[in-house]
């Protein structure tokens, strides 16, 4: 059925798979995307939502370096919010609320104008090495498919199996099977692997809940959007809604508790910290009287809700108790229960920084696989795995994003150097120079380098580079127009901010907490210089960021440029590190476990102390 080979087979059709299909057609490779489910391509198997703290920055990424994600999240949302506005721009966060059903449909219709993209509806159930090189996947129908790389990208649906208090099934989600061989193909090649579980909400019909007593959540009264390119902001948008648990629910919720396989010991693998299920947050959070339930649209056409903050694998006679005690839900209509699915991973200690696997060379894992969890960390290495897939094929170096470049690089840092052993969320607080990785300068940070790649076209380029040299023209007429005391000072006064007595640059002004942008641009020479050189309220913002944050920004650059002397010591892939006498034990087994590429990645790893560097700094020259 197939002829040839394959340059790059994705295997897995949701937001990895999709993400490392579109950027390795896109840069040239001859691609064949096999899932399980075509008419499941981009499926939102969870929450109807893209975006949120630190996953908006994430989607800003892939969009700045050329993947689908941030076009497909802004043609099909239904509710656009910055989250995090009250902080510094480093926290600002832009969240989605998504279409469900038209979010799948925008990522089959970008997928198939895809250029040398092929599609194939079948389970992959081994995959073909030879001499420690991958020569392809055979399917379920025994079908070899010949691949010169290969990217597995299969979510939650490695042997997954779904509970329901005391029932459980196997299933990849609600209503589709599991993927059984993969996990034993790759065991018998040397991979470890493991079980980690996570669990969704019931889904509820809207029509029977009672909006008025809860509280509405509605969008930005000026909505932005995600991607750089040229799609539209939303005009109008459907509102969320919040309501409460409480004493009497969490009552009801504990009756059922002995029937619960996360409550009585039936499942034991590891789920999401920072997104419990209603059974964990009752547990750990005992003195919590209630907890908050979110209310959220699964579309414009559908009057199907997700229950979210009740994600849940209890009975589904004890969730509709329960839930029936929420106000607002009192005469609530289920479409679904809530359930929990546990599913195989394989510790992301096992991959190169390229994502590609230190066993068998050309195979890639990106996603649920690695051990993450969340729609936006899955396809940010869906993008990454796609595009090295292909720089593999066509023996170029692979392309390493670092973790002052871009959370994604932080991302894939933290999973090949420490691994995990729950399912991984990304938090700002995980980057050290979040200042540097705002959601505003994601086109500026890399663009230029997705261009260089292939991936970003000529017009994102142009666009970018406009952008650039319209802040920096802003930014040097601030720092070299002064004002005069009678036209700031009626606006100091307004902001309660010391008033002025003599002229200087308009940076100072700038520069003071209680003042923004908006202030300031009906100074006449302000508004001059916007009008004269077509100052975007973008390129406003980011010339304002610039100036008022520039202390951060110069702090964290500095920190940045340290780190990057230890990148540029490499460490061979062949380095003996038992023959180094001064070396602990633990060192030892920690260096020759993960084997990092240079002295930066070997600084992170948990038990490596900096006596341990300075002995490596030693032994390689300093």
């Amino acid at each position: 059925m197939f002829e040839g080979v394959y340059d790059v087979v994705v295997v897995g059709g949701g937001h990895a798979g999709a993400e490392a299909a579109a950027s390795a057609a896109n840069m040239g490779s001859r691609t064949l995307l096999v899932t399980m489910n075509l008419q499941t391509i981009g499926q939102m198997s969870c929450n109807p939502a893209m975006g949120g703290i630190a996953k908006g920055q994430i989607v800003r990424e892939i969009d700045a370096l050329g993947g689908y994600s941030g076009i497909v999240s802004d043609e099909s949302a239904i509710q656009f919010k910055m989250l995090n506005q009250s902080k510094g721009p480093a926290m600002w966060s832009p969240r989605v609320q998504s279409d469900r059903m038209l979010f799948a449909k925008k990522w089959r219709d970008l997928l198939e104008q895809t250029h040398n993209l092929d599609f194939y509806q079948d389970m992959i159930k081994d995959i073909v090495v030879n001499e420690g090189r991958i020569e392809g996947v055979v399917t379920s129908l025994g079908i070899p498919i010949h691949a010169k790389s290969v990217v597995l990208t299969n979510g939650t649906f490695l042997n997954g199996l779904i509970h329901i208090g005391e029932k459980n099934y196997g299933g990849g989600r609600a209503g589709e099977k599991a993927s059984t061989g993969l996990t034993h193909s790759l065991e018998k090649l040397g991979f470890e692997s493991g079980r980690m579980k996570t669990g969704t909400p019931p889904r509820v019909d809207g029509r029977s809940l009672n909006y008025d007593v809860m509280e509405e959540q509605a969008g930005d009264e000026n909505p932005a959007k995600f991607s750089y390119s040229s799609t539209t902001p939303l005009k109008q948008q459907r509102s969320c809604h919040i309501t409460h648990t409480s004493p009497e629910v969490h009552e009801l919720l504990r009756s059922g508790f002995d029937r619960s396989p996360m409550v009585n010991g039936n499942i034991l693998s590891s789920g999401p910290r920072y997104c419990p299920s209603i059974e964990d947050k009752i547990n750990r959070f005992a003195d919590k009287s209630r907890h908050q339930i979110f209310v959220e649209p699964e579309g414009w056409d559908t009057v199907e809700v997700y229950v979210n903050g009740f994600s849940t694998s209890l009975p589904e006679d004890i969730q509709y108790q329960a839930l029936r005690s929420v106000s607002g839900f009192e005469n609530v209509k289920f479409f679904r229960p809530g359930y929990a699915i546990e599913y195989d991973y394989f510790p992301p200690t096992q991959l190169k920084n390229s994502l590609e696997t230190k066993l068998v060379s050309g195979l890639f894992f990106a996603g649920q696989i690695n051990g993450t969890t969340g729609y936006e960390e899955a396809a940010s290495q869906g993008l990454m795995a796609g595009i090295n897939a292909h720089l593999k094929v066509h023996q170029q170096d692979p392309f390493v994003l670092k973790r002052n470049q871009a959370y994604i690089g932080v991302l894939i840092d933290d999973l090949i150097t420490k691994g995990t052993e729950e399912p991984y969320r990304m938090f700002t607080s995980r980057a050290e120079y979040r200042t540097l990785l705002r959601q505003d300068n994601a086109d500026l940070r890399l663009t230029p380098l997705s261009y260089d790649l292939g991936l970003a076209k000529k017009e994102r380029m142009v666009a970018v580079e406009e952008k650039a040299s319209k802040t920096q023209d802003l930014v040097n007429f601030f720092k070299k127009q002064s004002y005069v005391p009678d036209e700031v000072n009626p606006i100091l006064k307004q902001k309660d901010s010391a008033l002025v007595k003599q002229s200087d640059k308009l940076t100072k002004i700038l520069s003071r907490p209680r003042l923004s942008r908006k202030d300031l641009e009906n100074i006449p020479a302000v508004k001059t210089f916007i009008n004269d050189h077509a100052i975007t309220d973008e390129v406003y913002e980011q010339a304002e960021i610039q100036i008022k944050y520039s202390g951060y920004i110069e702090k964290e650059m500095a920190n940045a440029e340290k780190l990057n002397r230890l990148d540029h010591i490499k460490i061979p892939d062949d380095f003996d590190y038992d023959i180094l006498a001064s070396l602990s034990h633990e060192a030892k087994e920690k260096l020759n476990y993960i084997r990092p590429t240079n002295l930066s990645q070997a600084s992170r790893i948990s038990g490596i102390n900096p006596s341990d560097i300075s002995v490596l700094l030693v032994k390689l020259g300093r």
